[in-house]
Protein backbone atom coordinates (compact mmCIF):
# COMPACT_ATOMS: atom_id res chain seq x y z
CA UNK A 1 0.00 0.00 0.00
CA UNK A 2 0.96 3.55 -1.15
CA UNK A 3 -1.40 6.04 0.38
CA UNK A 4 -4.76 7.02 0.77
CA UNK A 5 -6.92 9.31 0.94
CA UNK A 6 -10.60 10.65 1.31
CA UNK A 7 -11.82 14.06 -0.67
CA UNK A 8 -15.79 15.18 -0.92
CA UNK A 9 -17.49 15.26 -4.36
CA UNK A 10 -20.13 17.50 -6.22
CA UNK A 11 -22.81 15.51 -4.34
CA UNK A 12 -22.06 16.17 -0.45
CA UNK A 13 -23.23 12.67 1.11
CA UNK A 14 -20.80 10.96 -1.33
CA UNK A 15 -16.97 10.68 -0.67
CA UNK A 16 -14.07 9.32 -2.92
CA UNK A 17 -11.83 7.06 -1.19
CA UNK A 18 -8.14 7.01 -3.53
CA UNK A 19 -5.62 3.78 -2.39
CA UNK A 20 -2.73 3.00 -4.14
CA UNK A 21 -0.98 -0.54 -4.01
CA UNK A 22 2.22 -1.82 -5.33
CA UNK A 23 0.80 -5.00 -6.14
CA UNK A 24 -2.36 -6.97 -7.28
CA UNK A 25 -5.26 -6.21 -4.65
CA UNK A 26 -9.16 -6.13 -4.69
CA UNK A 27 -10.46 -3.26 -3.16
CA UNK A 28 -14.04 -2.63 -1.05
CA UNK A 29 -14.73 0.33 1.89
CA UNK A 30 -16.10 -0.39 4.87
CA UNK A 31 -18.05 2.70 6.29
CA UNK A 32 -20.71 3.85 9.08
CA UNK A 33 -21.52 6.31 11.68
CA UNK A 34 -18.66 4.79 14.09
CA UNK A 35 -15.39 1.93 13.92
CA UNK A 36 -17.48 -1.49 13.50
CA UNK A 37 -18.42 0.40 10.14
CA UNK A 38 -21.35 -1.88 9.46
CA UNK A 39 -21.71 -0.84 5.36
CA UNK A 40 -19.70 -1.69 2.47
CA UNK A 41 -19.40 -0.82 -1.41
CA UNK A 42 -18.71 -2.75 -4.23
CA UNK A 43 -15.18 -4.18 -4.90
CA UNK A 44 -12.32 -2.84 -7.30
CA UNK A 45 -9.59 -4.67 -9.11
CA UNK A 46 -6.15 -3.49 -8.53
CA UNK A 47 -4.13 -5.27 -11.36
CA UNK A 48 -0.89 -7.07 -11.34
CA UNK A 49 1.93 -4.30 -10.69
CA UNK A 50 -0.27 -2.54 -9.03
CA UNK A 51 -2.32 0.98 -9.45
CA UNK A 52 -4.69 2.76 -8.18
CA UNK A 53 -8.48 2.27 -7.04
CA UNK A 54 -10.86 5.70 -6.58
CA UNK A 55 -14.13 4.31 -5.01
CA UNK A 56 -17.25 6.41 -4.82
CA UNK A 57 -18.50 5.74 -0.93
CA UNK A 58 -22.43 6.24 -1.03
CA UNK A 59 -25.26 5.60 1.11
CA UNK A 60 -24.61 8.23 3.97
CA UNK A 61 -26.87 10.62 5.63
CA UNK A 62 -26.44 14.43 5.72
CA UNK A 63 -24.54 16.13 7.88
CA UNK A 64 -23.07 13.15 9.54
CA UNK A 65 -19.34 12.32 10.41
CA UNK A 66 -18.34 8.24 9.03
CA UNK A 67 -15.15 6.52 9.35
CA UNK A 68 -13.86 4.38 6.62
CA UNK A 69 -11.26 2.26 5.81
CA UNK A 70 -10.26 -0.02 2.57
CA UNK A 71 -11.35 -3.62 2.69
CA UNK A 72 -8.08 -5.23 0.91
CA UNK A 73 -7.63 -8.69 -0.36
CA UNK A 74 -4.10 -9.38 -1.99
CA UNK A 75 -2.27 -12.55 -2.88
CA UNK A 76 -0.90 -12.25 1.05
CA UNK A 77 -4.23 -12.50 2.49
CA UNK A 78 -6.73 -9.88 4.15
CA UNK A 79 -5.65 -6.30 5.33
CA UNK A 80 -7.01 -3.47 6.32
CA UNK A 81 -6.34 0.66 5.72
CA UNK A 82 -6.22 3.14 8.53
CA UNK A 83 -9.30 4.37 9.69
CA UNK A 84 -10.60 7.83 7.88
CA UNK A 85 -13.78 10.09 8.79
CA UNK A 86 -15.67 11.94 6.54
CA UNK A 87 -18.72 14.39 7.31
CA UNK A 88 -21.38 15.08 4.68
CA UNK A 89 -22.89 18.07 3.73
CA UNK A 90 -26.74 19.05 3.76
CA UNK A 91 -29.06 18.81 1.50
CA UNK A 92 -30.87 21.62 -0.05
CA UNK A 93 -33.95 22.27 2.24
CA UNK A 94 -35.99 23.43 -0.67
CA UNK A 95 -35.09 19.49 -2.12
CA UNK A 96 -36.13 17.52 0.71
CA UNK A 97 -39.47 15.63 0.20
CA UNK A 98 -42.03 15.30 3.58
CA UNK A 99 -42.20 11.35 4.44
CA UNK A 100 -43.97 9.52 7.00
CA UNK A 101 -43.12 5.89 7.61
CA UNK A 102 -45.14 3.03 8.85
CA UNK A 103 -44.13 -0.56 10.04
CA UNK A 104 -47.19 -1.77 11.49
CA UNK A 105 -46.68 -3.81 15.15
CA UNK A 106 -44.32 -6.84 14.69
CA UNK A 107 -43.95 -6.40 11.13
CA UNK A 108 -40.21 -5.99 9.51
CA UNK A 109 -39.49 -4.47 6.11
CA UNK A 110 -37.40 -5.87 3.76
CA UNK A 111 -33.59 -4.64 4.05
CA UNK A 112 -32.55 -2.51 1.66
CA UNK A 113 -33.19 0.95 0.25
CA UNK A 114 -35.68 2.39 -1.93
CA UNK A 115 -34.20 3.97 -5.25
CA UNK A 116 -37.22 7.02 -5.86
CA UNK A 117 -37.66 8.85 -8.63
CA UNK A 118 -39.68 11.94 -8.25
CA UNK A 119 -40.86 14.70 -11.01
CA UNK A 120 -37.53 16.80 -10.29
CA UNK A 121 -35.16 14.91 -8.40
CA UNK A 122 -34.70 11.41 -7.67
CA UNK A 123 -33.26 9.91 -3.98
CA UNK A 124 -32.29 6.90 -2.39
CA UNK A 125 -33.97 6.16 1.42
CA UNK A 126 -33.42 3.52 3.79
CA UNK A 127 -36.43 1.62 5.41
CA UNK A 128 -36.97 4.32 7.96
CA UNK A 129 -36.82 7.07 6.26
CA UNK A 130 -33.15 8.60 5.69
CA UNK A 131 -32.11 9.96 2.76
CA UNK A 132 -28.91 8.64 1.94
CA UNK A 133 -28.18 9.52 -1.45
CA UNK A 134 -29.99 12.04 -4.06
CA UNK A 135 -29.03 13.69 -7.17
CA UNK A 136 -30.57 17.48 -8.62
CA UNK A 137 -28.84 19.06 -11.08
CA UNK A 138 -29.16 22.96 -10.98
CA UNK A 139 -29.03 23.64 -14.70
CA UNK A 140 -32.34 22.22 -15.43
CA UNK A 141 -32.59 18.59 -15.49
CA UNK A 142 -35.50 16.92 -13.68
CA UNK A 143 -34.66 13.07 -13.53
CA UNK A 144 -38.14 11.11 -14.02
CA UNK A 145 -36.84 7.70 -13.84
CA UNK A 146 -33.50 6.59 -12.13
CA UNK A 147 -32.28 2.74 -12.06
CA UNK A 148 -29.04 1.34 -11.02
CA UNK A 149 -26.67 -0.77 -13.85
CA UNK A 150 -25.06 -3.89 -12.78
CA UNK A 151 -21.59 -1.60 -13.13
CA UNK A 152 -22.82 0.86 -10.30
CA UNK A 153 -23.44 3.63 -12.33
CA UNK A 154 -27.51 4.96 -12.51
CA UNK A 155 -29.24 5.62 -15.75
CA UNK A 156 -31.99 8.30 -16.01
CA UNK A 157 -34.58 9.20 -18.10
CA UNK A 158 -34.82 13.24 -18.13
CA UNK A 159 -36.53 16.51 -18.59
CA UNK A 160 -34.39 18.46 -19.39
CA UNK A 161 -36.84 22.29 -18.18
CA UNK A 162 -34.28 24.53 -20.34
CA UNK A 163 -34.38 26.82 -22.09
CA UNK A 164 -35.35 25.07 -24.20
CA UNK A 165 -37.49 22.21 -22.76
CA UNK A 166 -36.30 18.79 -23.90
CA UNK A 167 -35.89 15.42 -23.07
CA UNK A 168 -33.14 13.11 -22.96
CA UNK A 169 -31.07 10.32 -21.56
CA UNK A 170 -28.46 10.30 -18.88
CA UNK A 171 -25.81 8.01 -17.06
CA UNK A 172 -24.06 9.03 -14.09
CA UNK A 173 -21.92 7.62 -11.61
CA UNK A 174 -22.83 8.05 -7.57
CA UNK A 175 -21.00 11.34 -7.74
CA UNK A 176 -23.55 12.92 -10.22
CA UNK A 177 -20.64 13.50 -13.33
CA UNK A 178 -22.20 12.63 -16.59
CA UNK A 179 -20.88 9.54 -18.54
CA UNK A 180 -22.98 9.39 -21.29
CA UNK A 181 -26.28 11.47 -22.46
CA UNK A 182 -28.47 11.70 -25.23
CA UNK A 183 -30.86 14.57 -25.81
CA UNK A 184 -33.71 14.63 -28.19
CA UNK A 185 -32.48 16.82 -30.54
CA UNK A 186 -29.30 14.74 -31.09
CA UNK A 187 -31.46 11.63 -31.70
CA UNK A 188 -33.49 13.57 -33.98
CA UNK A 189 -30.85 14.50 -36.05
CA UNK A 190 -28.81 10.94 -36.01
CA UNK A 191 -32.33 8.99 -36.67
CA UNK A 192 -32.59 11.63 -39.78
CA UNK A 193 -29.10 10.71 -40.86
CA UNK A 194 -29.50 7.35 -40.72
CA UNK A 195 -32.94 6.77 -43.00
CA UNK A 196 -35.47 7.35 -39.87
CA UNK A 197 -38.34 9.18 -40.62
CA UNK A 198 -39.64 9.85 -37.32
CA UNK A 199 -41.34 12.86 -36.54
CA UNK A 200 -39.91 13.01 -32.62
CA UNK A 201 -41.82 14.86 -29.55
CA UNK A 202 -40.18 13.14 -26.93
CA UNK A 203 -37.72 10.27 -25.23
CA UNK A 204 -39.60 9.07 -22.59
CA UNK A 205 -41.10 6.50 -19.80
CA UNK A 206 -38.75 3.77 -19.80
CA UNK A 207 -35.03 3.30 -21.28
CA UNK A 208 -33.31 -0.16 -20.92
CA UNK A 209 -28.99 -1.03 -20.82
CA UNK A 210 -28.83 -4.14 -23.41
CA UNK A 211 -26.20 -6.63 -22.50
CA UNK A 212 -24.40 -5.38 -25.33
CA UNK A 213 -23.89 -1.73 -24.32
CA UNK A 214 -27.23 -0.46 -26.41
CA UNK A 215 -29.54 1.66 -24.62
CA UNK A 216 -33.26 0.63 -25.94
CA UNK A 217 -36.18 3.47 -25.50
CA UNK A 218 -39.16 4.72 -25.96
CA UNK A 219 -40.01 7.63 -28.01
CA UNK A 220 -43.26 9.50 -28.97
CA UNK A 221 -43.57 10.67 -32.13
CA UNK A 222 -46.05 12.39 -34.14
CA UNK A 223 -48.65 11.46 -37.77
CA UNK A 224 -51.24 13.88 -39.06
CA UNK A 225 -54.07 11.74 -40.44
CA UNK A 226 -56.89 13.04 -42.45
CA UNK A 227 -60.71 12.23 -42.13
CA UNK A 228 -60.11 9.88 -39.80
CA UNK A 229 -63.33 7.86 -38.58
CA UNK A 230 -64.54 10.43 -35.98
CA UNK A 231 -62.20 12.86 -36.70
CA UNK A 232 -62.91 14.96 -39.58
CA UNK A 233 -60.02 17.20 -41.13
CA UNK A 234 -56.47 16.87 -40.05
CA UNK A 235 -55.75 15.32 -36.89
CA UNK A 236 -52.24 15.11 -35.69
CA UNK A 237 -52.29 11.74 -33.59
CA UNK A 238 -49.35 10.96 -30.94
CA UNK A 239 -47.78 7.26 -31.13
CA UNK A 240 -44.44 6.06 -29.52
CA UNK A 241 -41.58 4.08 -31.30
CA UNK A 242 -38.84 2.15 -29.67
CA UNK A 243 -34.93 2.93 -30.80
CA UNK A 244 -32.37 1.07 -30.43
CA UNK A 245 -28.85 3.33 -30.17
CA UNK A 246 -25.24 1.62 -29.85
CA UNK A 247 -22.78 2.54 -27.46
CA UNK A 248 -21.89 5.53 -29.40
CA UNK A 249 -25.57 6.80 -29.30
CA UNK A 250 -26.36 6.12 -33.09
CA UNK A 251 -29.27 4.30 -33.96
CA UNK A 252 -29.44 0.78 -35.34
CA UNK A 253 -33.22 -0.47 -34.42
CA UNK A 254 -36.48 1.30 -34.65
CA UNK A 255 -39.83 -0.17 -33.98
CA UNK A 256 -42.86 2.40 -34.77
CA UNK A 257 -46.49 1.73 -33.90
CA UNK A 258 -47.82 3.18 -36.75
CA UNK A 259 -46.16 0.74 -39.19
CA UNK A 260 -47.86 -2.33 -37.14
CA UNK A 261 -51.24 -1.20 -35.09
CA UNK A 262 -54.81 0.05 -36.29
CA UNK A 263 -54.66 3.92 -35.48
CA UNK A 264 -58.59 3.82 -35.63
CA UNK A 265 -58.29 1.90 -32.15
CA UNK A 266 -58.27 4.31 -29.50
CA UNK A 267 -60.17 3.01 -25.90
CA UNK A 268 -59.13 5.89 -24.33
CA UNK A 269 -57.50 9.60 -24.91
CA UNK A 270 -56.82 9.78 -28.09
CA UNK A 271 -55.27 11.05 -30.52
CA UNK A 272 -52.50 10.19 -27.18
CA UNK A 273 -53.02 6.97 -28.99
CA UNK A 274 -50.65 4.55 -27.68
CA UNK A 275 -48.93 6.20 -24.33
CA UNK A 276 -46.43 3.44 -23.99
CA UNK A 277 -44.38 3.41 -20.62
CA UNK A 278 -42.79 0.44 -20.01
CA UNK A 279 -39.98 -2.08 -21.76
CA UNK A 280 -39.10 -5.28 -20.58
CA UNK A 281 -35.94 -7.18 -22.29
CA UNK A 282 -36.36 -11.18 -22.70
CA UNK A 283 -32.76 -13.03 -23.34
CA UNK A 284 -34.39 -16.04 -24.02
CA UNK A 285 -35.52 -14.99 -27.04
CA UNK A 286 -34.09 -11.56 -27.93
CA UNK A 287 -37.77 -10.21 -27.99
CA UNK A 288 -39.41 -6.93 -26.10
CA UNK A 289 -42.48 -6.49 -24.19
CA UNK A 290 -43.54 -2.78 -24.53
CA UNK A 291 -46.76 -1.60 -22.08
CA UNK A 292 -49.33 0.32 -24.36
CA UNK A 293 -51.26 2.24 -21.50
CA UNK A 294 -53.57 3.64 -23.71
CA UNK A 295 -54.43 0.66 -25.86
CA UNK A 296 -54.60 -1.48 -22.72
CA UNK A 297 -52.02 -4.01 -23.71
CA UNK A 298 -48.91 -5.35 -23.35
CA UNK A 299 -47.19 -6.23 -26.86
CA UNK A 300 -44.50 -9.13 -27.43
CA UNK A 301 -42.26 -8.01 -30.56
CA UNK A 302 -40.24 -9.61 -32.41
CA UNK A 303 -36.89 -7.45 -31.87
CA UNK A 304 -34.25 -10.59 -32.17
CA UNK A 305 -31.66 -8.46 -30.36
CA UNK A 306 -31.71 -5.52 -33.02
CA UNK A 307 -32.61 -8.21 -35.89
CA UNK A 308 -35.86 -8.38 -36.09
CA UNK A 309 -39.06 -7.44 -38.37
CA UNK A 310 -40.79 -5.97 -35.49
CA UNK A 311 -43.55 -8.13 -35.96
CA UNK A 312 -46.38 -7.81 -33.42
CA UNK A 313 -45.85 -11.48 -31.66
CA UNK A 314 -49.05 -10.91 -29.43
CA UNK A 315 -51.21 -8.32 -27.73
CA UNK A 316 -51.70 -9.49 -23.71
CA UNK A 317 -54.86 -7.30 -22.24
CA UNK A 318 -58.43 -6.73 -23.18
CA UNK A 319 -59.16 -7.47 -26.28
CA UNK A 320 -55.95 -8.74 -27.47
CA UNK A 321 -55.19 -12.07 -28.60
CA UNK A 322 -55.72 -13.68 -25.31
CA UNK A 323 -58.44 -15.67 -23.39
CA UNK A 324 -58.94 -14.40 -19.08
CA UNK A 325 -59.01 -17.70 -17.75
CA UNK A 326 -61.65 -18.21 -14.39
CA UNK A 327 -63.46 -14.60 -14.96
CA UNK A 328 -66.40 -13.92 -16.76
CA UNK A 329 -65.93 -10.48 -16.20
CA UNK A 330 -63.73 -7.61 -18.45
CA UNK A 331 -62.99 -6.07 -15.59
CA UNK A 332 -60.45 -8.90 -14.94
CA UNK A 333 -58.35 -7.68 -17.26
CA UNK A 334 -55.63 -4.38 -16.38
CA UNK A 335 -56.20 -1.43 -17.70
CA UNK A 336 -53.82 1.89 -18.52
CA UNK A 337 -51.19 -0.26 -16.37
CA UNK A 338 -47.75 1.14 -15.69
CA UNK A 339 -44.56 -0.82 -14.95
CA UNK A 340 -45.16 -4.27 -16.90
CA UNK A 341 -42.23 -6.51 -15.72
CA UNK A 342 -41.96 -10.55 -16.09
CA UNK A 343 -40.73 -12.25 -12.47
CA UNK A 344 -39.44 -15.85 -11.72
CA UNK A 345 -37.05 -17.62 -13.21
CA UNK A 346 -39.35 -18.67 -16.53
CA UNK A 347 -39.36 -15.48 -19.00
CA UNK A 348 -41.02 -17.17 -22.34
CA UNK A 349 -43.86 -20.05 -22.70
CA UNK A 350 -45.50 -19.95 -19.32
CA UNK A 351 -44.60 -17.08 -16.98
CA UNK A 352 -45.49 -14.58 -14.18
CA UNK A 353 -46.07 -11.31 -15.31
CA UNK A 354 -46.14 -8.16 -12.66
CA UNK A 355 -47.64 -4.95 -13.18
CA UNK A 356 -49.68 -1.80 -11.60
CA UNK A 357 -53.40 -2.03 -12.55
CA UNK A 358 -54.21 1.65 -12.72
CA UNK A 359 -57.92 1.05 -14.08
CA UNK A 360 -58.75 4.07 -15.55
CA UNK A 361 -61.57 3.22 -18.15
CA UNK A 362 -61.92 -0.21 -16.45
CA UNK A 363 -64.29 -2.11 -18.89
CA UNK A 364 -66.63 -3.48 -16.19
CA UNK A 365 -69.13 -6.04 -18.93
CA UNK A 366 -69.57 -7.04 -21.94
CA UNK A 367 -71.66 -3.85 -23.12
CA UNK A 368 -68.96 -1.76 -22.51
CA UNK A 369 -69.65 0.14 -19.62
CA UNK A 370 -66.74 1.97 -18.09
CA UNK A 371 -66.26 2.47 -14.31
CA UNK A 372 -66.15 6.57 -13.08
CA UNK A 373 -69.10 7.03 -15.64
CA UNK A 374 -72.68 8.04 -14.48
CA UNK A 375 -74.11 5.22 -13.21
CA UNK A 376 -71.17 2.82 -12.84
CA UNK A 377 -68.92 1.86 -9.43
CA UNK A 378 -65.91 4.02 -8.79
CA UNK A 379 -62.58 3.11 -10.31
CA UNK A 380 -60.12 1.28 -8.27
CA UNK A 381 -56.53 0.18 -8.70
CA UNK A 382 -54.86 -3.23 -8.33
CA UNK A 383 -51.26 -4.44 -7.93
CA UNK A 384 -51.66 -7.54 -9.76
CA UNK A 385 -49.62 -10.79 -10.84
CA UNK A 386 -51.16 -12.66 -14.24
CA UNK A 387 -50.16 -16.05 -15.25
CA UNK A 388 -49.63 -15.86 -18.93
CA UNK A 389 -49.70 -19.15 -21.46
CA UNK A 390 -47.84 -17.99 -24.57
CA UNK A 391 -48.66 -21.34 -26.23
CA UNK A 392 -52.36 -21.66 -25.08
CA UNK A 393 -53.15 -17.75 -25.40
CA UNK A 394 -54.81 -17.74 -22.08
CA UNK A 395 -53.85 -15.55 -19.09
CA UNK A 396 -55.07 -15.60 -15.86
CA UNK A 397 -55.29 -12.71 -12.64
CA UNK A 398 -53.70 -14.73 -9.65
CA UNK A 399 -52.10 -12.69 -6.71
CA UNK A 400 -54.15 -9.35 -6.31
CA UNK A 401 -53.76 -6.32 -3.81
CA UNK A 402 -56.71 -3.82 -4.79
CA UNK A 403 -56.31 -0.05 -4.25
CA UNK A 404 -57.10 3.55 -4.16
CA UNK A 405 -57.51 3.97 -7.29
CA UNK A 406 -54.40 5.95 -8.71
CA UNK A 407 -54.95 7.30 -12.80
CA UNK A 408 -51.38 7.50 -13.67
CA UNK A 409 -48.08 6.28 -12.41
CA UNK A 410 -47.15 3.74 -10.32
CA UNK A 411 -44.84 0.24 -10.19
CA UNK A 412 -44.65 -3.05 -8.98
CA UNK A 413 -41.40 -5.12 -7.93
CA UNK A 414 -41.50 -8.95 -6.95
CA UNK A 415 -38.34 -9.04 -4.12
CA UNK A 416 -36.11 -11.62 -3.49
CA UNK A 417 -38.22 -13.38 -0.51
CA UNK A 418 -41.15 -12.76 -2.96
CA UNK A 419 -42.61 -9.87 -1.35
CA UNK A 420 -44.47 -7.41 -3.43
CA UNK A 421 -42.82 -3.94 -3.55
CA UNK A 422 -45.63 -1.00 -4.92
CA UNK A 423 -45.57 2.13 -6.29
CA UNK A 424 -48.71 4.21 -6.07
CA UNK A 425 -48.85 7.70 -7.46
CA UNK A 426 -50.97 9.95 -6.68
CA UNK A 427 -53.56 7.86 -5.04
CA UNK A 428 -57.11 8.82 -4.60
CA UNK A 429 -57.09 8.85 -0.82
CA UNK A 430 -54.01 10.78 -0.34
CA UNK A 431 -54.59 13.48 -3.26
CA UNK A 432 -52.92 15.26 -5.81
CA UNK A 433 -49.19 15.21 -5.45
CA UNK A 434 -48.58 12.61 -3.19
CA UNK A 435 -47.58 8.72 -3.43
CA UNK A 436 -47.16 5.63 -1.38
CA UNK A 437 -44.65 2.88 -1.44
CA UNK A 438 -45.33 -0.01 0.33
CA UNK A 439 -44.41 -4.00 1.08
CA UNK A 440 -46.69 -6.60 0.79
CA UNK A 441 -46.85 -10.48 1.52
CA UNK A 442 -48.12 -12.23 -1.45
CA UNK A 443 -51.32 -14.26 -0.08
CA UNK A 444 -54.66 -14.31 -1.39
CA UNK A 445 -55.50 -11.24 1.66
CA UNK A 446 -51.78 -9.23 1.57
CA UNK A 447 -50.36 -8.35 4.58
CA UNK A 448 -48.85 -4.74 4.82
CA UNK A 449 -45.29 -4.89 6.30
CA UNK A 450 -43.80 -1.42 5.39
CA UNK A 451 -45.28 1.75 3.74
CA UNK A 452 -43.55 5.26 3.55
CA UNK A 453 -45.73 8.29 2.49
CA UNK A 454 -44.58 11.25 0.16
CA UNK A 455 -47.07 14.07 0.80
CA UNK A 456 -45.65 16.47 -1.66
CA UNK A 457 -44.49 14.39 -4.33
CA UNK A 458 -45.25 11.94 -6.99
CA UNK A 459 -43.11 9.39 -7.79
CA UNK A 460 -43.45 7.48 -10.75
CA UNK A 461 -41.43 4.74 -10.02
CA UNK A 462 -40.04 3.16 -7.17
CA UNK A 463 -37.30 0.79 -7.00
CA UNK A 464 -36.32 -1.35 -3.92
CA UNK A 465 -32.38 -2.76 -3.90
CA UNK A 466 -30.17 -4.29 -1.37
CA UNK A 467 -28.05 -1.18 -1.80
CA UNK A 468 -26.41 1.73 -4.14
CA UNK A 469 -23.81 -1.24 -4.75
CA UNK A 470 -24.81 -4.02 -7.01
CA UNK A 471 -24.63 -7.46 -5.14
CA UNK A 472 -23.64 -5.69 -2.35
CA UNK A 473 -26.75 -6.43 0.80
CA UNK A 474 -26.80 -3.92 3.58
Amino acid sequence: MQGTSVTGTANPLVAQYTISTTGAATVSIEFGPTTSYGFQTSSQAIPAGGGTAKIFVAGMMQNTQYHMRADMNTSSGQSFDDDHTFTTGAIPPALMPQMQVTIPPGQQPTPGIQLVSFSGEAFAIDTMGNIIWYYNNPTGVAPYLVKLLPDGNILMGLNFTGPPASTGIREIDLAGNTLRELDLDTLSQKLHTAGYNLNLYSIDHDVLLLPNGHLLFIVSNTRVFTDLPGYPGQTTVVGNAVVDVDQNNNPVWVWDAFDHLDVNRHPINFPDWTHSNALFYIPDDGSILLSMRHQHWILKIDYANGNGAGDIIWKLGHEGDFALLNSDSPADWFYAQHDANIIGPALTGNFQLALFDNGDYRVLDDGGDTCGTTGQPACYSTSAIFSVDEADRTAQRGWTNQLPYSFWGGSVQQLTNTNMFVNETAPADLGANTSRVSEWTQQTNPTLLWQMQFNNHTAYRTLHMGSLYPGVQW
